[in-house]
């Protein structure tokens, strides 16, 4: 997923964000669209609904998370980001230690949003963002228990592409004229949206929501690699600590029921 954002980032000099992030919707929907063929079975009107929401908010988050990648080191937005699932984790909440584990996470995030007040807009797309993953979490919850397999994806993907296209399309101009830029954009698509996203649809039908929100915590982890390795962002010792904080805890959280 974090390969596919760094290679967005670079991608930032020859296209907007929001260009990038309906680039990638394209690509992933072409891709999932002829892999899934999500019209070979009767849709109900709530499955519609459904994958019609999940495409919006899907389509919401990837474009305020490029927003906030354009100004915010990769580990610490996806960090802020996190904000949404601790939501939706806390709504699932049945123990004091899950309560200790979201004042945990809640607070590297609370750390990260101060110390960047400097780069207060890209913080606030970072929430923005993680607002719109929360929304991910649940209605890619309901997507997939509704459907099964990644029809419903597919179909929510194709209706992302479809919202994006009056933000994206205005900024994408060298992409369409350069095959370079355009091939780069669907890899993004590939790697950032249609591997992950898929896997998350198997996951989502065998955890509870709950679980998986606060699996999540160790994506920042994985991002400050990625932004370090590839972008060589050195994350400062606050970003550091607030990162930390948001995977103890996913430690202090530990195992729970895999039932759903």
């Amino acid at each position: 997923m974090y390969e596919g954002a760094a290679v967005a980032y670079d991608l930032f000099s020859d296209v907007t964000p929001q260009a990038v992030a309906w680039l990638r919707m394209c690509g992933a929907a072409a891709v999932m669209i002829g892999v899934a063929r999500p019209w070979r079975s009767p849709w109900s009107r709530a499955q519609i609904i459904s994958a019609v929401s999940f495409g919006v908010v899907t389509a919401a988050m990837n474009a305020t998370f490029y927003m906030a990648t354009a100004r915010v080191h990769l580990g610490s937005t996806v960090a802020i980001e996190f904000v949404g699932p601790i939501t939706v984790a806390a709504f699932a909440v049945r123990s004091s230690r899950a309560v200790t584990a979201l004042v945990c996470a809640g607070g590297g995030v609370a750390l990260l949003s101060v110390g960047l007040r400097s780069d207060s807009l890209g913080v606030a797309w970072a929430l923005a963002a993680g607002v719109c993953w929360g929304g991910y979490v649940v209605l890619g919850a309901r997507v997939s228990s509704q459907r099964g397999g990644v029809s419903g994806l597919a179909f929510a993907l194709g209706v992302g592409a479809i919202v994006l296209a009056p933000f994206g399309l205005p900024g994408s101009g060298a992409a369409l004229t350069d095959a370079r830029i355009l091939t780069l954009c669907a890899a993004v698509g590939v790697l950032s949206t249609a591997i992950p996203y898929a896997i998350d649809q198997h996951v989502l039908r065998r955890i509870t929501r709950h679980r998986f929100a606060l699996l999540l915590a160790v994506l920042p982890v994985t991002a400050t690699l990625i932004g370090r390795l590839d972008l060589q962002q050195s994350p400062r010792p606050f970003e550091l600590l607030g990162i930390a904080l948001v995977v103890v805890g996913l430690v202090v959280q530990g195992p729970t029921e895999v039932s759903q």
